[in-house]
């Protein structure tokens, strides 16, 4: 290769390695200004499509305290906490406590199987884009949020509760 040939090789990769750099650091910049939800703010708005294909919006049910859950069905303390969450939310229904379960990324089909398996009454929403899973930020599953009747959030919890814990977060949502 000749001097000239060189010269110019250098020339683009300087700039690619500059342009690579600035790319990452753009990424990590924009990434940053994503909000995390936090217990005190308001839960964000979102809209899915239920397992019998109608739209659910969050702020429809404003009024009522809900339990947001996301889960799967091949995570397995999903499968275990779903007998309690079922009981809590026919516990509480006549209350105003609503319980919306989000599947993440699985097939009607898939989800249909295992609600019926597990004999679950509360509306499931879809989110096989993940949209709702990265507005809220979600990880690891299960993840529930209690939102009081105003839309905001009183308590976020990572991984799976137990039957105590989830009854004393529904009644901490309702009362407020």
């Amino acid at each position: 290769m000749n001097r000239k040939t060189r010269y110019w090789v250098r020339r683009v990769l300087m700039l690619i390695m500059v342009g690579a750099v600035a790319f990452a650091i753009y990424k990590t910049v924009s990434d940053g200004e994503k909000q995390t939800v936090e217990e005190g703010m308001e839960a964000p708005d979102f809209q899915l499509q239920t397992l019998d294909g109608k739209e659910m919006k969050l702020s429809e049910l404003r009024g009522r305290a809900v339990l947001l859950n996301f889960w799967a069905t091949w995570c397995e303390p999903c499968r275990d906490e779903m007998p309690a969450i079922q009981k809590v939310y026919e516990k509480h229904r006549d209350k105003g406590l609503v319980v919306v379960g989000v599947n993440i990324a699985e097939s009607q089909l898939t989800v249909k199987g295992f609600v019926r398996q597990l004999d679950l009454s509360f509306p499931i929403l879809l989110d096989k884009e993940r949209k709702v899973v990265d507005q809220y930020r979600i990880e690891p599953i299960p993840t529930s949020l209690f939102i009081d009747k105003d839309g905001k959030v009183v308590r976020i919890v990572k991984g799976q509760m137990d039957d105590v814990q989830m009854e004393t977060y529904a009644l901490e949502a309702l009362s407020r």
